[in-house]
């Protein structure tokens, strides 16, 4: 009897192939939705929609799965539909609108759908020839994903690389996303992928690497969030300055009154925290003064015109910068201020003369000068006008303010 049963189907199958046509004149006389998703356990119809009376039509046709696997699923007419029992959770066909139903989905069930049928209208003596495909999907949700991360020890910028892994314990057709601080992470020169996004590879680390990272797991049916992982990267030493909350600071200089006790700190960006070295430097050579990011300074026991350097080690990158800066004695509310102006009549003086730029020096000019080895109180308005004067001076002027007032007048502003 078995074998009269698949006998009888192999003949149905060759009496159902399809006659050759053309399927233009029919292209939208059938509708199916291209690809879809279920999950385990749950069932799937494969809803054909038919766009046409269908008891008024002769048709005939089958299904077919064609991937992973070319395989007969089930061919049918008006009046009959014959399964191919040999299959292992076969799928039953719905007459008259041929829709496919599985009623319980496997993951041997996902794969690729045809369905081929031939369709005889009223007055017309050839068959259309329709094929519609269908892609099915059937997922397992997502669990819980969980970040690992190789090497685990601490990661020094542009030496090392680090791997991040995102794993589910649960979950078929998954697929990974990654986020920094809440920002995606998308391939880069230094930042590569699985096919499937779960492994994150960057090499080397940098500074900007550094953050929270979670993993998105995912599939058509379902979704998950890792725990956060901090990425941590040692880095630096990064913008190192000389600060100080007293006197004057200008162009690598810092100008103090003699007799204040003056602190100074090195700041950099760096992780960790960097060791500081402080240093004097003479015409003999240099001298170690002390280490750690805080430098205390006596200007009263120093020489004129001190130079400083702070040199900044980070032990884990093993990278180093160093910043110098000049200690200048100087009494701040003495200090020297001339202001200078030249007059509208000198200046049309000097445009008569051919100076045709002499109206772009009005304006009113402050020299801030530190007494050097000539007193600042021997530096008249007149020598500090002309720059070659201050060569002569052998004093440092170490600000020099150009101001152009709205309404120009003839008298000097004190």
């Amino acid at each position: 009897m078995e074998c009269v049963g698949v006998t009888m189907f192999l003949l149905m199958f060759t009496l159902f192939q399809i006659i050759p046509g053309t399927d233009s004149e029919c292209t939208e006389c059938i509708s199916l939705q291209p690809t879809q998703h279920g999950k385990v356990g749950d069932s799937m119809l494969l809803k054909v929609e038919t766009h046409f009376n269908v008891r008024n039509v002769t048709f005939q046709g089958s299904w077919l799965k064609t991937n992973p696997n070319n395989t007969l699923l089930v061919t049918f007419d008006n009046n009959n539909a014959i399964r191919n029992l040999r299959l292992k959770n076969s799928p039953e066909l719905s007459l008259p609108d041929v829709s496919l139903y599985f009623k319980y989905l496997d993951e041997d069930t996902q794969g690729e759908y045809e369905l081929q049928i031939n369709i005889i209208f009223p007055g017309i003596r050839s068959p259309v020839a329709v094929t519609k495909r269908v892609t099915v999907t059937v997922s397992v949700p997502v669990s819980i994903p969980v970040i690992s991360k190789t090497p685990e020890s601490e990661l020094v910028e542009d030496r090392d690389n680090v791997t991040l892994t995102c794993s589910v314990e649960h979950g078929t057709n998954v697929q990974f996303k990654w986020l920094r601080n809440n920002i995606m992470v998308g391939p880069s020169e230094r930042h590569t992928f699985s096919q499937d996004y779960g492994t994150l590879v960057i090499s080397p680390v940098k500074k900007e690497d550094i953050g929270q990272y979670i993993c998105k797991a995912q599939n058509h049916i379902s979704s998950n969030l890792s725990k956060p992982t901090e990425l941590i990267v040692f880095y630096g030493p990064y913008n190192l300055a000389v600060n100080s909350d007293q006197g004057r600071k200008t162009e690598g200089m810092f100008i103090v009154n003699p007799e204040e006790l003056v602190f100074f700190e090195c700041i950099a960006d760096s992780n960790p925290p960097n060791t500081c070295v402080w240093i004097s430097k003479t015409k003999n050579g240099t001298e170690v003064l002390m280490t750690g990011p805080r430098f205390e300074v006596k200007p009263y026991e120093l020489p004129q015109g001190k130079e400083f350097l702070c040199r900044a080690f980070n032990n884990m990158t093993k990278k180093q910068d160093e910043t110098k800066f000049t200690l200048v004695m100087a009494r701040l509310d003495t200090v020297m201020k001339t202001i200078y102006r030249r007059p509208m009549t000198e200046q049309r003086g000097l445009h008569r003369s051919g100076h045709e730029d002499a109206t772009e020096d009005f304006g009113i000019y402050e020299f801030v000068s530190v007494p050097g080895k000539m007193d600042s109180t021997q530096a008249s308005c007149r020598s500090l006008a002309r720059l070659d004067s201050v060569k002569d001076l052998h004093t440092t002027i170490y600000d020099v303010i150009r101001h152009v007032p709205e309404t120009p007048t003839l008298s000097l502003l004190k």
